[in-house]
């Protein structure tokens, strides 16, 4: 099922898999426009900021050459005990990061923003979700991340990929962890009125004799 979309157009300021995989799970059509904007020109700042500050960034950044669509940005990191974890950039880093999190409860915190610059609309949010990690052995350490999925994850791990054993328990948004807080991004968009849930859906017989047509 698709949801309906009014005019305008949504756009994914993001080349994120996992963010274009959530919107298209939830049923949102949208376009995929990577943003290009440095993120080195954002001084740091407390997290919650800093990843709110970036989102706005990157989505005003593709914004400005498309002022009637709707943009969504965001940006992802993970925080435990005061240390803020990006992207691995090397097998050592991943580990450390790792070793970090092991029995201890980070923080994920997305900044998300969604804007129409034509209208002068902008919303910005940052989401956070408590994630415990199981505690870890070295063995099982190394054997993750000579699977290669740490190393373009922020915190070094994929709670919907292999790194879900690594997760004892969490408290939030777990589209949040994911790299995306669908839940509020939706509801600034129904509330904006870019997309709707006005049309009828088909009576079941219908719907059946539909799915029997296309077999």
């Amino acid at each position: 099922m698709k949801v309906p979309e009014l005019k305008p157009k949504i756009i994914l300021a993001s080349r994120s898999p996992r963010r274009r995989y959530l919107l298209e799970r939830a049923g949102v059509r949208f376009s995929v426009i990577p943003s290009e904007f440095d993120e080195s020109s954002i001084s740091m700042a407390p997290p919650d900021d800093y990843v709110r500050s970036l989102a706005t960034a990157k989505a005003q950044d593709i914004a400005s050459r498309y002022p009637e669509s709707w943009v969504i940005g965001a940006d992802t990191v993970v925080v435990a005990a005061n240390r803020v974890l990006g992207k691995p950039a090397s097998t050592a880093e991943a580990r450390d990061m790792l070793r970090h999190l092991s029995g201890r409860t980070h923080q994920v915190l997305t900044g998300f923003c969604v804007c129409r610059l034509s209208e002068t609309k902008l919303f910005a949010e940052t989401a956070r979700t408590d994630v415990l990690f199981k505690t870890l052995t070295s063995a099982e350490i190394d054997w993750y991340i000579q699977t290669g999925e740490p190393f373009d994850k922020a915190g070094a791990y994929a709670i919907q990929g292999i790194g879900t054993f690594l997760v004892k328990r969490i408290d939030g948004s777990y589209t949040n962890v994911v790299g995306l807080p669908v839940c509020e991004v939706i509801e600034i968009l129904i509330r904006e009125k870019v997309i709707g849930f006005d049309e009828p859906h088909p009576a079941p017989a219908a719907a059946q004799r539909a799915v029997e047509e296309a077999m």
